[in-house]
């Protein structure tokens, strides 16, 4: 059984105490999920934060009320970033700036500042081909070749070099609290989750999301990445650690309490998913994009098309690893088609 533990998300800008010593936050986003949890662990020198919602006008100046309200008195000496993504390491660099040290995964932040300081005016050759592969319609790809894409710099700030390695099985004291470093895979490479050794608590990020299920996108610099295969394995280590009274703190919409069986739900989503596309496959081939009726069972809108061809190539990768499906030919477009 999945139980949320407040219907009362807290309002912008203020703390909800969700546990003793542990306030939480939701920032806003411009994209969907609308918004990301951050959490702050009240330490004896300072405050430990979990994540930080993305680097903008808006997001510097909430954290300045937060900064001024629910933790006055005390700095933030330690940040925590559950993975690369931005809406969760977009202002660590403001937070390094003013004196916090960064924790996180290798994989997080290699991928974090790699993406910083990335900058592309134009989509590579690279990602071109990898649309076409996929199927995306030629009108969309004559039309997104010519567009400036999104680069991380654009709403996270810079990362000076320099961290603290959270890796799997490491302890680490925050919040009054002893904690051990579980990482998972799929939604992000070596994704950080923690689980208190002291009382209930985990901190779950976008790895142990509640109502959602996490985007396993395949991109143009890893093509041929497995993301789904490394989500459902996280899916199976993490299980032999959760417990249903468990107090679940994700990185979007509630926290909650019955780990066991969301993490069962999430493998069997993505696992009927997969046997949506083989049956389809089975009818006709088609590629990664003309999967998207199998997979979503909706129209796909033209702001979440990105996300949706990088999912789809992911559950089309995952489904060729395991000897599901097999190339059909290509199209006269030139999207590579499968069969079932």
């Amino acid at each position: 059984m999945i139980r949320s533990e407040t219907h009362n998300p807290p309002a912008e800008g203020e703390a909800h105490e969700i546990a003793p010593g542990v306030f939480w936050f939701q920032l806003p986003l411009p994209f969907k999920p609308d918004t990301v949890n951050v959490y702050a662990f009240r330490d004896s020198e300072g405050w430990t934060v979990v994540d930080t919602g993305i680097d903008t006008r808006r997001g510097r100046a909430l954290w300045e009320r937060i900064l001024q309200g629910p933790l006055a008195g005390a700095p933030v000496t330690r940040l925590i970033a559950t993975h690369h993504h931005i809406d969760h390491i977009g202002l660590a660099g403001w937070f390094q700036a003013q004196g916090a040290e960064l924790f996180t995964s290798r994989a997080a932040w290699l991928t974090a500042r790699m993406g910083v300081l990335d900058l592309q005016e134009r989509p590579t050759p690279q990602a071109i081909a990898f649309w076409r592969r996929a199927g995306m319609p030629d009108e969309l790809v004559e039309e997104r070749s010519h567009e400036r894409p999104f680069n991380s710099a654009d709403i996270c700030a810079p990362l000076p070099p320099g961290y603290q390695r959270l890796q799997e099985g490491r302890q680490i004291a925050f919040g009054g609290r002893r904690w051990i470093v579980r990482l998972g895979n799929g939604h992000a490479p070596e994704h950080v989750t923690l689980w208190s050794l002291d009382d209930d608590l985990v901190i779950g990020g976008d790895q142990l999301l509640a109502t959602i299920s996490p985007n396993l996108g395949v991109y143009p610099t890893e093509p041929d990445a497995d993301t789904v295969g490394d989500w459902l394995e996280s899916c199976e280590r993490l299980a032999a650690f959760a417990r249903p009274e468990q107090l679940i703190l994700p990185g979007h919409k509630l926290p909650y309490r019955g780990l066991p069986t969301r993490l069962r739900q999430l493998a069997d989503n993505q696992r009927a998913a997969l046997d949506r596309v083989v049956a389809g496959l089975r009818d006709e081939p088609r590629s990664a994009v003309g999967c998207f009726p199998l997979l979503f069972r909706r129209n796909i809108a033209k702001p979440e098309f990105g996300l949706a061809l990088a999912e789809a190539v992911g559950h089309i990768n995952h489904l060729r690893a395991t000897d599901r499906v097999w190339p059909a030919g290509m199209s006269e477009t030139g999207a590579a088609l499968w069969g079932a």
